[in-house]
């Protein structure tokens, strides 16, 4: 995959310290510090079972680095790059010890991130040859919303708004408590900076004439069929973002992106993801 993807470790931790924490509980790793001799070391190589995309790798890396600062760890796969079964992602030496407690914890934050990135890279593989884009939503594992956002593009997806203060996003619950599509857009107006987007959700053709009447920037077509996502990209003729949510699979991405949108919403980039199989094999 083309370009630098990264995410600066004073976002994620705290997460993985955490992590830690809740996995070393209140007297340590009594497996590890029973066996395993003080002075002995460990090399190894973090293995991808099953074939898929990569990234976490500095979030991995961070559980071993937070255990034991002399832990040597070299990333030989890049964030963002495709895996083939087999494939070495990372290798570890240093303290035993530290490196066998630190395992399911740098394990476990890889393989969700490597899922995650897998599962978007197979929803933009679906809707190549048009020019729509896959976003991902707020669907996301509480705490660790920042991470799965970046596996998003590390997949090759793009990321829609991270929480409710960066953009704004009226819902049907809105227009229901507002009672009226311009009301709800008005009283937005009223409260935002002139660079906050405004997108509105809408249901039907016609709430989306009456969103045009009103100035949004963004339009989301909730659960709309083909043919008629095809008529509201014709009836937005560039006056607004078209994006496409509600319900869309692997299966219907292609169609839906023919349409013309301009993205396809999916929540099942973070909420259903499975996590890629890898594994900490000891030896070169």
């Amino acid at each position: 995959m083309a370009g630098r993807i990264e995410i600066p470790k004073i976002i994620f931790e705290n997460i993985v310290r955490q992590a830690l924490l809740e996995d070393l509980g209140r007297g340590g790793d009594l497996t590890t510090s029973s066996i395993v001799d003080p002075g002995a070391r460990f090399s190894g190589r973090i293995v991808a079972r099953q074939a898929g995309r990569m990234a976490g790798g500095a979030v991995a890396a961070m559980a071993f680095e937070l255990m034991d600062a002399s832990i040597r760890m070299e990333q030989t796969m890049p964030e963002g790059g495709e895996i083939e079964p087999d494939t070495t992602l990372m290798t570890v030496e240093g303290p035993a010890g530290a490196i066998l407690s630190a395992e399911r914890t740098a394990l476990n934050f890889l393989g969700r991130l490597c899922g995650i990135a897998s599962l978007t890279a197979k929803y933009v593989g679906a809707v190549a040859g048009t020019d729509a884009s896959i976003v991902c939503t707020r669907k996301t594992t509480p705490g660790l919303r920042a991470l799965e956002k970046y596996a998003v593009r590390c997949g090759g997806g793009v990321n829609h708004r991270f929480g409710l203060d960066d953009a704004v996003l009226i819902k049907d619950n809105h227009l229901a408590v507002a009672g009226s599509i311009k009301e709800a857009v008005g009283r937005i107006r009223k409260n935002i900076g002139h660079t906050v987007k405004v997108e509105l959700e809408v249901d039907t053709l016609e709430q989306l004439e009456q969103a045009l009447t009103v100035g949004v920037d963004i339009v989301l077509l909730d659960n709309m069929a083909p043919e008629t996502l095809r008529k509201a990209v014709d009836m937005v003729d560039g006056q607004a973002i078209t994006e496409a949510s509600g319900g869309i699979n692997l299966q219907t991405a292609a169609a839906i992106a023919a349409t013309g949108v301009d993205y396809l919403s999916v929540g099942a980039l973070t909420h259903s993801a499975p996590c890629l199989d890898v594994g900490l094999d000891a030896g070169e």
